[in-house]
């Protein structure tokens, strides 16, 4: 059976918060997580772990 598609779950891009550069791409669920994602990942530019947020 096929997966219906949904429109709850999109596709976000996460930013650094530093140096601005956009370097991962995630899915959230909008029902469940309304508000923008923040997440602590690793920065190839920065070369350190920095806090990444959703950009719209």
């Amino acid at each position: 059976m096929a997966k219906k598609n949904s429109e709850a779950r999109v596709i976000v891009t996460l930013g650094c918060v530093d140096c601005r550069e956009r370097t991962y791409n995630t899915t959230k669920n909008r029902r469940n997580d309304p508000n923008r994602m923040e997440l602590t990942k690793f920065c190839p530019r920065c070369r350190s772990h920095k806090l990444h947020r959703e950009v719209r």
